[in-house]
């Protein structure tokens, strides 16, 4: 169903609003809310944003996390910067792919006012001072001339969200028509698709449940379909892009 991309920058108000969203979709529709973030992966952020790569895999992760919850009676909010245009596109693919609708809200403010709300946070929530202004200074403002930033709702500090006209852009209108890029190539064995994205998520759970519950070193495991037992290596966000590009090369096998 719908996904709804929170963006703005670090401490805007996102995470309050998108609460705001999931209680008026709960109550208005009794449908499922699903709220994707970064708290939600347990991320210490200014590791994060302090090296490319980790921002990179943290972003891997949050749309492999959206893709797994869109399907067609449920709404995902996507909370989180989305400052890159480039990532808005990527997630815009995603619900064409989908076949979903989608909307954007900004909540707009100055850098001064998340400074100001940074500082209110409690110490282990807050950013560095350092790196909350490179987020700012690499914030990529939204434009509703981009048909994947539209529809976009640009909400200021004492607005109220406008929840029908929100609730109007993602159940009434149509979703973006898929084309030959986003579309999934026909598959000739159900049964063996089915088969190999089983074994490749049961290894990955496997994987993931080791690197969440056993301290470091991590113990050899076995794996299913395997005798060999592997080592996990990867923290949880590289799991989740490892889960992407699992099924991004589900999508295009073609059996002869």
């Amino acid at each position: 169903m719908p996904l709804i991309i929170m963006c703005g920058h670090p401490c805007s108000g996102k995470t309050r609003r998108a609460q705001e969203l999931k209680d008026y979709f709960t109550e208005k529709t009794g449908r499922k809310v699903y709220t994707v973030g970064d708290e939600g992966l347990g991320v210490d952020r200014n590791s994060v944003y302090a090296d490319s790569q980790s921002e990179k895999n943290l972003r891997g992760a949050l749309r492999s996390e959206v893709e797994r919850k869109l399907n067609k009676d449920d709404i995902v909010i996507l909370d989180s910067l989305n400052y890159i245009k480039g990532y808005r596109y990527e997630l815009f693919c995603l619900v064409k792919h989908a076949q979903t609708p989608h909307c954007l809200v900004f909540c707009l403010t100055s850098a001064d006012l998340s400074s100001e709300w940074n500082k209110e946070r409690e110490v282990d929530c807050q950013y560095t001072q350092e790196i909350l202004d490179a987020l700012i200074l690499r914030f990529e403002a939204p434009d509703s001339r981009n048909r994947w930033d539209s529809p976009l709702f640009t909400i200021q500090k004492e607005d109220t969200l406008p929840f029908e006209a929100i609730s109007d852009a993602i159940f009434k209108r149509k979703a973006p028509p898929p084309n030959q890029s986003t579309q999934s190539q026909p598959l000739s064995s159900t049964n063996f698709l089915y088969e190999l994205d089983k074994v490749t998520q049961d290894i990955l759970l496997v994987q993931f449940s080791v690197i969440s519950f056993f301290p470091l070193p991590f113990p050899f495991v076995p794996l299913p379909a395997s005798h060999a037992p592997v080592p996990p290596t990867l923290n949880p966000p590289q799991l989740y892009v490892y889960i992407s590009a699992s099924r991004n090369i589900l999508v295009h096998i073609t059996l002869p």
